[in-house]
């Protein structure tokens, strides 16, 4: 495998439910077995600015409970972001610096923050793969799947692994 980075997206308790709650044992398990060269999560954090407040009135991920990752971190680096997407400056420099050639997507919401980090990545022309076995929404397999198929389409079949 050539230098790579599994990046977690947004798998914190506020996401987490009857739709979602399997995946963290999952993505667990995955982690213990993996050869990625590097592993990182991104932590959603919204507030009473943002759009996902006032526009959508999306009030989750407001205090540190919501916020936390449900997942084992260890001593792994975590991406704070305030937007759907992961594709951060500290992310493109994280990536840059560490010579990472190939991305692996996973995490939640597969319809959201997985799909605009996908297609962001995509169209800064990085190496992006979704493992949408580990992926998932929230709002049930439907909007999942809805968007795998999608992101077939927009980067390519043989990028959804």
């Amino acid at each position: 495998m050539n230098n790579s980075l599994l990046l977690i997206i947004d798998v914190q308790r506020n996401f987490i439910n009857e739709n979602t709650e399997s995946l963290i044992s999952k993505i667990n398990e995955f982690i213990k077995k993996s050869n990625y060269n590097y592993i990182a999560f991104t932590k959603f954090i919204n507030d009473e600015n943002s759009n996902f407040y006032k526009v959508l009135n999306y009030k989750g991920c407001i205090n540190e409970y919501d916020r936390e990752i449900a997942i084992e971190t260890k001593d792994n680096k975590i991406f704070n972001k305030r937007t759907y997407t992961a594709l951060t400056d500290e992310l493109k420099k994280y990536i840059s610096e560490k010579n990472i050639e190939t991305i692996y997507l996973c995490g939640i919401d597969t319809d959201a923050c997985v799909f605009k980090t996908a297609l962001d990545l995509f169209d800064s022309n990085y190496n992006v793969k979704i493992l949408k076995d580990y992926c998932m929404s929230h709002s049930g397999l439907e909007d999942h799947n809805m968007a795998i198929h999608l992101l077939k389409k927009l980067i390519g079949a043989n990028n959804v692994i």
